[in-house]
Formats: C-alpha cells, sequence, structure tokens
C-alpha cells in the first residue's frame, strides 16, 4: 500500500497542475509555463529569457517528441523557429548594407532584373517592410511541399498582379522575403543561407541555428531535432510534411532558444553590425504617415504595459514562436514550441509581462 500511495504521490508530483498562489514574477511565469505543457496545451516548449545580459530563466518543458517521450532542452532541442526567420533576415539585410552590397531603396530589379515586371516598381525597403504590394499565400501554399530554390520558388507568384501600389498600403506575407532573400543572393553573388552564415550566424555563435535543406531528408537527419505537430481536438497528430528551403528567410529557418536569445543580445549590444544601420532595421515603417508597427524584417510595437519591443511572432506548420526584445529593460525573451499554432499566444503576452 506504501508503495502504491509513493508511487500516486511522485505521479501526481510529476505531471500535476502547479497552483499560481502566492507566486510571482519568474518563478509564477515558471509554473504558468511547465502548466502549458502539463495541460497538454502544447507538446512542447523551450524558452530562454536574459535579463541584463545574464540568464534569468532557461528551460525546457515538456517533450520534443511525444511518441518517444524526449524531454525539450532548450539548449540542444531544434524547432523551426517561423517568422522569426525574418529577423535573421533583417540583421543580414543591415551587414549586407554595411558592406555596401544593397540599397535600401534601390529597385529590387537593378538586382533581378529578370523578374517579370509589374505595374509599378518597388524596393528593397518595401519588401523587407511589407509594403511592396505583393501577395500572400493560397490555398494550401502556406504547407508547400516542393524541393524549390529560393531562385525557382518565384514561379508561384511571380505572374500575380500587385495588391497595391507599393508605399500606399502594408501587408505581411512571406512572398516578400523571397523576394527579398532572391535579391540579397544575386548581390552577394553567393547562396543566401551561406552569407547567413557567415556574416550572422557564426560570428554570433549561433551554432545550432539552420538552414532548412532543400531535401527535407537532410533536416530529419539532425541530432536533437524536435518532432512536429498539429494541434487537433483529440490531442497532438503529427504535422504534415513541409519543405521550407526556399521561404527560409521569411520562415524556414531552425534553432533552438538558447541561440535566438544571442540574436537578441546582438540587438541590445551590437557588435557585428553598425548600431546606426541596426537602427534602421528596427524603426517602424510608415504608409501615408501612419506607423505600421513592422520595421524591416521585426514587428516594432508595445506590450499591453506600454513598454517598447521589438521582435517577432511566428506560425508555422509544426511550429510557434515568440521572441521579443526590450531594450529599455535589457530583457529578450525566446521561446519556440512544436506545434502549429496551439493558440495561446494570451497566455504567452500574461507570461512575457512576468519577466520583468
Amino acid at each position: 500500500m506504501k508503495s502504491i500511495y509513493a508511487y500516486l504521490k511522485n505521479l501526481f508530483t510529476q505531471e500535476g497542475i502547479k497552483s499560481l498562489k502566492g507566486l510571482q514574477g519568474i518563478v509564477k511565469a515558471d509554473a504558468m509555463l511547465y502548466n502549458l505543457t502539463t495541460e497538454r496545451k502544447v507538446p512542447g516548449m523551450a524558452v530562454t529569457v536574459l535579463k541584463g545580459g545574464r540568464v534569468a530563466l532557461e528551460k525546457g518543458y515538456g517533450y520534443a517528441n511525444l511518441e518517444k517521450r524526449i524531454p525539450v532542452d532548450p539548449q540542444n532541442t531544434i524547432f523551426r523557429i517561423a517568422s522569426i526567420s525574418k529577423c535573421i533576415t533583417g540583421i543580414t539585410l543591415a551587414k549586407m548594407i554595411e558592406e555596401g552590397l544593397v540599397d535600401l531603396d534601390a529597385s529590387f530589379y537593378d538586382y533581378v532584373p529578370y523578374y517579370p515586371k509589374k505595374e509599378y516598381d518597388f524596393t528593397l525597403r518595401q519588401l523587407a517592410g511589407h509594403t511592396a504590394g505583393i501577395r500572400g499565400y493560397k490555398g494550401k501554399e502556406f504547407a508547400l511541399n516542393h524541393s524549390f530554390s529560393i531562385k525557382d520558388s518565384v514561379d508561384v507568384f511571380k505572374n500575380d498582379h500587385l495588391v497595391f501600389e507599393p508605399g500606399k498600403g502594408y501587408l505581411y506575407n512571406s512572398f516578400d522575403f523571397v523576394l527579398l532573400s532572391l535579391a540579397m543572393q544575386e548581390a552577394a553573388r553567393v547562396p543566401f543561407e551561406d552569407y547567413v552564415g557567415e556574416k550572422i550566424l557564426d560570428p554570433l555563435d549561433m551554432h545550432d541555428t539552420l538552414p532548412p535543406g532543400k531535401d527535407e531528408d537532410v533536416i530529419i537527419g539532425i541530432d536533437g531535432l524536435a518532432e512536429f505537430y498539429s494541434k487537433r481536438a483529440t490531442g497532438f497528430k503529427k504535422a504534415v510534411s513541409v519543405n521550407n528551403h526556399y521561404k527560409m528567410a521569411g520562415g524556414g529557418y531552425l534553432s533552438t532558444s538558447n541561440d535566438i536569445a544571442k540574436l537578441g543580445s546582438e540587438i541590445l549590444n551590437p557588435k557585428i553590425v553598425e548600431p546606426k544601420i541596426l537602427n534602421e532595421v528596427l524603426t517602424s515603417q510608415t504608409v501615408g504617415g501612419n506607423p505600421t508597427y513592422y520595421g524591416l524584417g521585426f514587428q516594432v510595437s508595445q506590450d499591453t504595459m506600454g513598454r517598447s519591443f521589438v521582435g517577432h511572432v511566428g506560425n508555422s506548420v509544426g511550429a510557434y514562436s515568440n521572441f521579443f526584445v526590450y531594450p529599455n529593460e535589457q530583457l529578450v525573451i525566446s521561446i519556440l514550441m512544436n506545434c502549429t499554432d496551439p493558440k495561446l499566444q494570451n497566455e504567452l503576452d500574461s507570461i512575457n509581462i512576468l519577466f520583468n
């Protein structure tokens, strides 16, 4: 009887919901994050929080692989990071500006003259800020599973009209970043991912941040790779297979929460990019004199407490992510999940407030 009681007590301790009564700050945030996986709201997640340059919280919750019961490790479990990829591209764009390889306000056609001409010209700045008028996904384009190169993938949308005159509207989409990465690749005269690796990822010691391979089987063999899931009423099921190589700049990279936090540290204390140029990337664009709350690859806004941040929320097949950098508070928040939109952003917003 005693052994059964001890077993049940241990089971409850490991699997039971944590009480939030009397908890504050990071301790409460930790309990709330734990409860999200314990309540089966998400399979697994990795969290890294830096405050003043030091680790305030770094922890894995739930499972990287439900079937094998492999726990999440924030330093080693590799997730799809979805649109946080745009932040990597934004930093890379700043580096290319610094090296004189691209001009933000130059025509896209200066770099990619073979792209079909549209009724209006548009610039790299407009692509990076989602004001170029390029359309978004249609139908199942969100989950394409074709081994496109960046250059070949533009066949998906290259013959479509612009949805508005560039600079006169705002439409968030990932095809903007397909074109942006193509222009950057042509300007650098090396594959986009090679330039990113050499100029950004390696200098920041982001060695667990990887581009998706053109052959998806290459990704499947990576050590530490999380399983990707979708949420259903009956629980979690493995997500459909996709190939994100062609849109790596806008939503294809893979990483750990620890590596993404390093990107946040670079934003707070620039070492590889000139601060003045970085600031331009982190400044909201405007349309008709009104802010879009989006810079060049970065969301630029305020949270519910009125604190200014830059970063990105990401959603992809088998992935959901949060990356927030608070310059005034010297705070970096990196959260990666292995599930297509689990509908937890309100809960995450409440948790993020506690990190201050």
